[in-house]
C-alpha cells in the first residue's frame, strides 16, 4: 500500500542535466527578443504530470530541470517526452532543495498536494499546483496562509478560467445577457471504468489512487471541481451549503470512491449549482448550462453559445385584485412547449487556437516573467476546494452540510 512515507523516502542523488538544456540557454544569450528562460521542476510526473509538462514545453524558453517521484519508471517516460535527461529524485525534498529551479509543478495525488505545495512555496519557488487545491479544509487554509506570507506566484490548475471563449461568455453573462443567473448545471459523463491497468498488484493504490478515499475525493474533486469553480465565478461567491449522493453502481472491483456522483450546492438568494458525473455512459459528456429567464449559456471545452427563450404567454395576476386581460384556458399540458428546446442561438465566434491546459500553462509562465498575479490564484482554488471537501463529507453523512467560509 502506498502511504505518505513513500513520497519522502529514497535516494536523493541526481543525474546531470542533458546538454540540450544548457545549449538552449547559451543559444539565446544576448538575444533581446528571446523570452527569459524558465526552468521547472515537477513533483509527480505521472499521467497528469506528463500532460502538464507536454503543455509547458510548448511555451518558448521553458525547460524541465528536475523531477521527483516514488515510481522510477516515470523518469524514463519523462525523458522521452522532453527529449533529454531530466534530473531524477525519489525524495521530493531533494528536488525542493535544488538551487537551479525557477518554479515547481505539483501533480501528485490529491492527499499530498498541501505537503508538496507548501514545501515548494517555502523554498522560495513559484508553484503551479493541480486542482483540487488540497485534501482538507485545514490544508486549504494552510496553503492560502503560505501564499499570503510570501511573494511567490501560486496558480491552481483551473484551466477553464483561461479559455478565451469561456471568459468572453461569462463576461456577457455578468453584463446581463440572459438576466440574473439562478442555476448552473454541470455534467461530466464518461464511459470508462476510470481504472488503469496494473501489472503488479502491490502497485494498485499507487497507480489507481483516484479510486481510494485515502488519496482522493473522487469524481467531485477530479471532475466536478472545474464546474464548481465556474459556478463560483458566475455567482460571484462561494457556496454556502452542499449536498451530494453517489454509489458504486457498475464497477464492483474493490474501489472505494463512487462510480457516479450527483451534487447540489446552495448559494445566496436561492441560487443553485447541480452536478452529475457518470462513468458508464458518455451521453451529454462534459458541459455546463447556465440558466436565467431570458435565456441560457452552454459551455464546453470547444465552444460557447447563448440560447434565448421565446416570449412568455400572458400570465395571471400575481396579486388578488390586480386587473388582467381575459385569457382562454387550454390543456394542462402542451408538448410543444416542454419538448427539448434550444431556441434561437448565438454561438460566440471565438476560435479555439490551443488546448485549455496550454493556455493556463502559458499564463503561469507569463506571470513568472512579468510579476503579474495569476487569474486562478489561491483564493480561486480555495473556493472550489471547500465545496469539494464539504460535498464529500455530505455524501458520507447523507445530509446537507454548511460549506466553511472562504473569507
Amino acid at each position: 500500500m502506498m502511504n505518505r512515507r513513500l513520497f519522502v523516502q529514497g535516494l536523493s542523488a541526481a543525474t546531470l542535466l542533458a546538454k540540450s538544456i544548457t545549449s538552449f540557454a547559451e543559444a539565446n544569450v544576448g538575444d533581446p527578443a528571446a523570452p527569459a528562460p524558465v526552468r521547472l521542476g515537477i513533483i509527480g510526473p505521472g499521467s497528469r504530470g506528463k500532460e502538464l509538462i507536454r503543455n509547458f514545453l510548448r511555451v518558448p524558453g521553458v525547460t524541465i530541470g528536475a523531477a521527483a517521484d516514488v515510481y522510477a519508471p516515470r523518469f524514463q517516460e519523462l525523458n522521452q517526452l522532453c527529449g533529454y535527461t531530466v534530473a531524477a529524485h525519489s525524495d521530493y525534498r531533494a528536488l525542493v532543495d535544488r538551487k537551479d529551479l525557477d518554479a515547481i509543478v505539483v501533480a501528485t495525488p490529491l492527499s499530498f498536494h498541501a505537503q508538496h505545495v507548501i514545501a515548494a512555496l517555502q523554498s522560495g519557488r513559484h508553484v503551479y499546483g493541480e486542482k483540487t487545491m488540497a485534501f482538507t479544509v485545514a490544508e486549504v487554509n494552510d496553503i492560502v496562509k503560505t501564499v499570503d506570507a510570501g511573494k511567490q506566484i501560486f496558480q491552481v490548475g483551473h484551466q477553464y478560467r483561461y479559455a478565451p471563449w469561456i471568459r468572453s461568455a461569462i463576461d456577457y453573462v455578468r453584463r446581463g445577457e440572459i438576466g440574473d443567473v439562478t442555476h448552473v448545471y454541470g455534467y461530466w459523463h464518461r464511459n470508462s471504468d476510470w481504472r488503469r491497468p496494473v501489472a503488479d498488484p502491490s502497485l494498485e493504490r499507487l497507480i489507481n489512487w483516484r479510486l481510494y478515499n485515502e488519496y482522493s475525493l473522487g469524481l467531485l474533486a477530479e471532475l466536478g471541481s472545474h464546474h464548481i469553480d465556474i459556478a463560483n465565478w458566475v455567482f460571484g461567491e462561494t457556496a454556502q451549503a452542499a449536498y451530494a449522493t453517489g454509489s458504486i453502481a457498475v464497477y464492483h472491483d474493490g474501489r472505494e470512491n463512487d462510480d457516479n456522483v450527483q451534487a447540489i450546492l446552495s448559494y445566496s438568494k436561492g441560487r443553485r449549482f447541480v452536478f452529475s458525473s457518470l462513468t458508464d455512459n458518455a451521453e451529454v459528456g462534459n458541459q455546463l448550462w447556465i440558466y436565467r429567464t431570458k435565456g441560457s449559456l452552454n459551455l464546453t471545452f470547444e465552444d460557447a453559445g447563448f440560447f434565448y427563450e421565446p416570449k412568455r404567454a400572458n400570465q395571471l395576476a400575481s396579486k388578488p385584485g390586480d386587473k388582467v386581460k381575459a385569457i382562454t384556458a387550454g390543456a394542462s399540458y402542451r408538448p410543444a412547449g416542454e419538448m427539448p428546446y434550444r431556441g434561437a442561438g448565438k454561438r460566440l465566434d471565438i476560435p479555439v487556437t490551443e488546448d485549455l491546459t496550454t493556455t493556463a500553462c502559458r499564463a503561469f509562465i507569463d506571470c513568472i516573467r512579468t510579476g503579474q498575479k495569476p487569474i486562478a490564484d489561491a483564493r480561486v482554488g480555495r473556493g472550489s476546494a471547500l465545496s469539494v471537501i464539504t460535498g464529500n463529507k455530505a455524501l458520507s453523512a447523507k445530509r446537507e452540510l454548511e460549506v466553511p467560509s472562504s473569507v
